[in-house]
């Protein structure tokens, strides 16, 4: 039976369940473990954390009887209706996404950023251990997994750009481990542009997160090489789809979507992927899905034998490539969600200004909502301001995106996110 108690009556040989309140507040990333060492019940006492909901069916109970009788009859709710929401955000406005659950408050990038940084951090941590206790031969758990992919969904539902754009800046050593978050965020994305509904949403981000643990199979050596693979080399990294899927094979419950994106994200339209040189109609929806979000965040991000493209130059030379490639209405409903400019693209506006993307408009992709900081005519930054290219009233459009080095600009995510970035 699942009981809530105060995180006092903790005792060792416990199972706990599940953490009263947010998952990025909790000391662990797993939520779901047995109490058995000291450190970690003092770590538990140390923290804000009021409550927790254990299983007295995997380890000790409460103590008396009475207690016991009480506690319960308090945890008539259950754990996931237990938990707190943040109550910082402020709502801007009100979605609503077809098909997909709920309408939720969508907040200001800048102030999503602050949160999503923290998402970004715990689900770092959680996806590295988790993918090394895979390397070293322990079986995947859904259970581990699914707090992280809600997490990230929830931070996506209140705003789309602000955890892709940080999950961007990645350090080329933790490539894999990011990519993983960043993925998960896109499929996410991508998922609630297609109409797809709360539990096929919940697996396209558990595939995304997953896709890439057969890695853990390939020697760091090569997978963080900074030159050029030889042939025995990149058909080791090519076997990485089969690797990861054997491994999720092992673990419990992982769904068939995750299993099926794992193997099949390499493949490509017209049969040249890998690892079964799979066309059109024998690839699967979600396969397809994590095609272009794998693809997307990959290039645009630094690795260890090549820097990130920007993300309107990565959309551009997609879009050539998306016939052979990619399908091309999932990419279409890509480009709708990340947008012709995505967030933190530096664009050159007609006044003869300088922006970055902050938002994307509902009214058009072209016309998203810029921070202006710059003046070309001067050669020299001005005091930052906020223009909604889709309003009515606006004069200024944009003729072309930028490249920052070309204009010496060394703080384009500071600018969009409203506060110091540095790489994962």
């Amino acid at each position: 039976m699942l009981i809530r108690i105060h995180v006092k009556q903790l005792r060792l040989g416990m199972h706990v369940h599940k953490f009263c309140g947010s998952w990025i507040d909790h000391p662990f990333w797993r939520g779901a473990f047995l109490l058995d060492k000291p450190h970690d019940l003092q770590t538990i006492l140390s923290t804000s954390i009021k409550e927790v909901w254990i299983d007295d069916a995997k380890g000790l109970g409460v103590e008396s009887g009475e207690e016991k009788e009480t506690i319960a009859a308090e945890a008539e709710t259950t754990p996931a209706q237990a938990d707190t929401n943040d109550k910082a955000v402020q709502p801007i406005e009100v979605v609503q996404a077809d098909k997909a659950g709920p309408a939720v408050q969508r907040v200001a990038v800048a102030q999503e950023a602050a949160r999503a940084l923290k998402i970004c951090s715990k689900s770092k941590q959680a996806v590295t251990s988790m993918f090394n206790e895979a390397r070293m031969g322990k079986a995947l758990s859904a259970d581990d997994a699914l707090p992280i992919v809600e997490e990230i969904s929830a931070s996506v539902m209140r705003n789309p750009g602000a955890l892709v754009g940080l999950a961007r800046l990645k350090n080329k050593d933790d490539y894999t481990y990011m990519h993983s978050v960043a993925v998960c965020a896109l499929m996410v994305s991508l998922a609630r542009q297609l109409g797809l509904n709360d539990e096929q949403i919940r697996q396209a981000g558990l595939a995304g997160l997953l896709h890439d643990v057969g890695k853990m199979m390939i020697p760091l050596s090569i997978l963080n090489k900074p030159g050029k693979l030889t042939d025995k080399e990149f058909e080791a990294v090519k076997n990485h789809p089969v690797e990861g899927h054997k491994m999720l094979l092992e673990g419990s419950g992982i769904s068939e979507a995750a299993l099926d994106v794992c193997l099949h994200h390499h493949e490509k339209m017209d049969g040249g992927g890998y690892p079964e040189r799979l066309t059109d109609t024998q690839i699967s929806l979600f396969a397809k899905m994590g095609a272009v979000c794998d693809v997307y965040d990959a290039i645009t991000s630094n690795r260890p034998y090549k820097n990130g493209w920007e993300p309107a130059e990565s959309l551009r030379k997609m879009a050539e490539w998306s016939n052979g490639h990619f399908d091309p209405a999932i990419f279409h409903a890509f480009v709708k969600v990340i947008g012709i400019y995505p967030l933190g693209s530096l664009v050159k506006l007609e006044s003869g200004h300088l922006g970055v993307t902050v938002e994307q408009t509902a009214k058009s992709l072209l016309t998203p909502v810029v921070k202006v900081f710059f003046s070309i005519k001067s050669n020299t930054r001005i005091p930052p301001e906020m223009l909604d290219l889709s309003k009515p009233g606006c004069k200024d459009k944009i003729v072309s995106h930028e490249n920052p080095a070309k204009w010496g600009i060394s703080d384009i995510h500071e600018l969009w996110s409203g506060m110091p970035v540095t790489p994962w």
